[in-house]
C-alpha cells in the first residue's frame, strides 16, 4: 500500500522531493504539494483502492503525510 501510495504522490503531488525518499511523517505540503496537487492526489487515491473520501477526511490533515494517507485508506478499506 505505501508504494502505491508514494507512486500516486510522484505522479500527482507535484513534491520538490521524490516521494519515495520521503520520511512516512514528512509534511507533504512543505514537501511542494498544493491544495489544488492534493485533490489530484485524493482523486488518484480514490481510482486506485476504490474509495471515496467522505466529508470528514477531507482535511489537510488527511493528506498531510504518507502516513496519515495510510491510515485513512486502512480505514476506509477496513471490513
Amino acid at each position: 500500500m505505501e508504494d502505491q501510495i508514494r507512486n500516486i504522490l510522484k505522479e500527482h503531488g507535484r513534491l520538490a522531493s521524490d516521494a519515495a525518499t520521503l520520511a512516512d511523517n514528512a509534511d507533504l505540503y512543505q514537501a511542494g504539494m498544493t491544495s489544488h496537487s492534493s485533490v489530484n492526489v485524493m482523486l488518484a487515491l480514490e481510482a486506485e483502492f476504490d474509495v471515496e473520501f467522505p466529508d470528514r477526511m477531507l482535511k489537510r490533515a488527511v493528506f498531510g503525510s504518507v502516513a496519515s494517507i495510510r491510515a485513512a485508506i486502512e480505514e476506509l478499506t477496513a471490513a
